[in-house]
């Protein structure tokens, strides 16, 4: 894995896949005006994650079956 932006990929949908979270803590952790570290974006952009709302909870983010192919494909246990 040489892109660097997959490496940080691989870091925020591990971070997710533990449990879901709120979508606030995801922007404040993992947003960036870098434009050759768009992490969010592309998560965003190859269906990796998805934010929907939760009664009582606000929006949440959490992995997408895409986003645990992508972390099993590269053998990162998650639960």
């Amino acid at each position: 894995m040489s892109d660097p932006v997959d490496a940080l990929l691989l870091d925020m949908l591990e971070w997710i896949a533990k449990e879901e979270r709120n979508y606030v803590d995801v922007m404040e952790a993992w947003r960036t005006s870098c434009p050759r570290l768009p992490v969010w974006e592309e998560a965003n952009d190859r269906g990796f994650v998805m934010r929907q709302n939760k009664p009582g909870v606000g929006p949440i983010v959490s992995v997408t079956p895409s986003g645990h192919a992508f972390l099993k494909l590269r053998n990162v246990p998650v639960q």
